[in-house]
């Protein structure tokens, strides 16, 4: 009986011997399917959508707040704004003409401002001149199109008085803050309403650099989603950590690289998100990328085995500009002539750089040529590995050999058939997908 008291007094007293992972790991038994995450990483491309009153401004959505736009004048946008000419279909519709297969909209930024009807906050749509859940809208227009909906939210809040910063890039906490009501009310209240309401295929977290916001916290609401909906997909933003990386102690499910293409990883889902322009939310005149910069962007996403989040950021009336529709509407037409190469793909077995790219699926290899090689293209190493039969799609066969080395020399022809990104399609004698990474020779 002493014994049993002694040892009952050491576990109340030292804590410390407990397993760590019961606060900062996420129990196994709850996260996202393999087969959930391979259905996902299969749809390859969505569009992001920055947008809210900051529009008003042309200014980057959260970041400009105390920066460019001063604190009192840009919390008080939200009673300017009405967009009038948003419509969910046509939105959606531009995602599905460019090929994309889920669209992810910024529900809430760190600015604060709510894009669906809250009731953790006024500031919120309702309490602008709009009056509508755009969130809402956007959901129902996806579900009708067969897009998948997806949902950004931040865990951080500089607008809200009980989040301890209030400011981007600062470091001074405000002691009236309270960090543990903005996480388990209006937080958890927030999510719950996203959840229910809208019933999102991935929530997009952000913001969890700020020394606020723990990992502690990270699983705690990692759990607490799951037990809401444990299909849902999380990103790694919840927990802390690199973005590009997938550790032992991640909170979430895939990677997210951010404005740079993730490197080949036939190991961890990942995505990269990327901008159409250069600012996230839309800016007037904001240079925008070429037809060519975004297809092969596309390319070497997949190529490296990774998914592309592209985002636009429509104007303050609620409209997308008319050349960002159609330059995603050109991806599109590029896709639905290539679309095999990219959707349901891996990628490799060569890492993508700027002459190729290759993904692969079944016994096919598909080489996404960038530009024209004198003569032929050398890939190394094919050993163990035959080639039956090659052509361009939808087009003329190509001519090709195996070398004594066991690297393939593809024949070029002096003009490609598409000067962006055109695709050769190899019939193996043997399932691409089991062909290991292969490393290119050095120079």
């Amino acid at each position: 009986m002493k014994k049993l008291f002694l040892l009952v007094v050491s576990l109340c007293f030292f804590p410390v011997l407990l397993p760590a992972q019961s606060t900062l790991e996420v129990d196994a038994n709850i996260k996202t399917s393999k087969k959930i995450m391979d259905g996902f990483m299969d749809l390859r491309f969505g569009m992001f959508i920055h947008w809210g009153p900051v529009t008003l401004r042309g200014t980057e959505i959260g970041w400009s707040r105390g920066n460019q736009v001063p604190v009192d004048e840009y919390d008080h946008l939200y009673k300017e704004f009405d967009p009038v000419l948003f419509n969910a279909d046509k939105w959606v519709k531009t995602a599905k003409d460019a090929g994309m297969k889920y669209l992810t909209i910024i529900a809430k930024h760190h600015d604060g401002f709510c894009l669906w009807p809250t009731a953790f906050t006024n500031h919120n749509i309702m309490h602008s001149p709009y009056k509508k859940d755009i969130v809402g809208e956007l959901a129902k227009a996806c579900k009708k199109q067969g897009i998948k909906f997806c949902i950004y939210f931040t865990v951080l809040d500089w607008y809200d008085p009980n989040y301890p910063i209030h400011l981007p890039g600062s470091k001074e906490i405000d002691p009236k803050a309270d960090m543990n009501k903005f996480v388990n009310t209006t937080m958890k209240g927030e999510l719950k309403e996203l959840v229910t309401r809208y019933h999102p295929y991935m929530l997009w977290f952000d913001g969890n650099w700020e020394t606020p916001w723990t990992q502690k916290y990270a699983v705690e609401i990692y759990n607490y989603l799951k037990h809401s909906d444990p299909n849902v997909i999380i990103n790694n933003r919840l927990g802390k950590g690199e973005h590009t990386e997938i550790t032992s102690t991640t909170v979430g499910d895939y990677a997210t690289p951010e404005q740079k293409i993730g490197a080949l990883n036939m190991k961890d889902p990942w995505e990269t998100c990327m901008t159409i322009c250069h600012q996230w939310a839309w800016k007037p005149n904001d240079k925008m990328k070429s037809l060519k910069e975004c297809i092969q962007t596309l390319s070497k996403t997949s190529g490296g085995n990774g998914n592309l989040l592209f985002n636009v950021g429509p104007m303050l009336d609620g409209r997308m500009e008319a050349r960002q529709i159609q330059r995603l509407k050109e991806m599109g037409d590029w896709l639905k002539i290539y679309g095999e190469s990219i959707y349901n793909t891996k990628g490799g077995p060569y890492a993508p750089n700027d002459t190729f790219a290759t993904t692969r699926k079944g016994n096919k290899l598909f080489v996404h040529i960038f530009s024209n090689q004198p003569g032929a293209l050398r890939l190394p190493e094919l050993t163990g590995v035959k080639v039956l039969q090659a052509h361009f799609i939808g087009g003329a066969k190509v001519s090709f050999r195996h070398e004594a080395n066991g690297d393939l020399l593809i024949s070029l022809p002096m003009q490609l058939p598409d000067e962006n990104d055109s695709v050769i399609e190899l019939i193996l004698d043997s399932n691409a997908e089991n062909i290991p990474v292969i490393a290119m020779n050095k120079n």
